[in-house]
């Protein structure tokens, strides 16, 4: 990832909280939002860990120390080593578990007290693959290797096991499709 590329992705999370990106607004919303603060070093640890420069090892090992810190003090956990889109927002910051190989499409938003996570035995052993414009609610748990498509809403403490179609709302536990509205008013300012 060139560092253009970096700053671009940096400007697309932004986008989602703000709906513009200029360099005040970075500096704002570094100092006074959790969830974009982690977003942004999540996104440059995983630039520098992709760096072949010997000196860029130092500073990757410094910024991962950073991100721990974060880590900690916010209840995020998602490795910088996860694939997800751009345009990723934290509504809501705390008890966050994120699966290192799930992936995550462009423009989703994830609330407070979320796991997206492994299942270890079972039909569905594996990762979840969450589509774009997804709205994941508070608490909500997706587990195992599902497809959750485009335009989903998942509903507060929904738990997800099975795939999910694209333009649906699922509530309940487990998770059911009640309607095919999707997150539409849910996920704003995409890019």
């Amino acid at each position: 990832m060139a560092l253009d590329e970096l700053n671009s992705v940096w400007c697309s999370d932004l986008y989602r909280y703000e709906g513009r990106c200029n360099k005040k607004l970075i500096i704002k919303y570094l100092i006074l939002n959790p969830g974009y603060k982690y977003t942004f070093f999540m996104r440059l640890c995983h630039h520098l860990a992709k760096t072949d420069k010997r000196l860029i090892k130092p500073l990757y090992l410094v910024f991962r120390m950073i991100l721990r810190h974060y880590m900690y003090k916010y209840g995020i956990s998602i490795d910088p080593n996860t694939n997800i889109g751009e345009g990723f927002y934290i509504g809501h910051f705390g008890s966050i578990v994120v699966n290192s190989k799930a992936v995550i499409g462009k423009n989703c938003n994830i609330s407070q007290d979320v796991t997206i996570g492994q299942a270890n035995r079972g039909k569905n052993i594996g990762y979840p693959i969450i589509g774009e414009n997804v709205y994941i609610g508070p608490g909500a748990k997706i587990i195992g290797a599902i497809h959750i498509g485009n335009n989903v809403a998942i509903g507060a403490n929904c738990v997800v096991t099975k795939d999910i179609p694209d333009n649906s709302v699922v509530v309940g536990v487990p998770g059911q499709v009640i309607s095919f509205k999707g997150s539409e008013g849910y996920v704003n300012n995409t890019v």
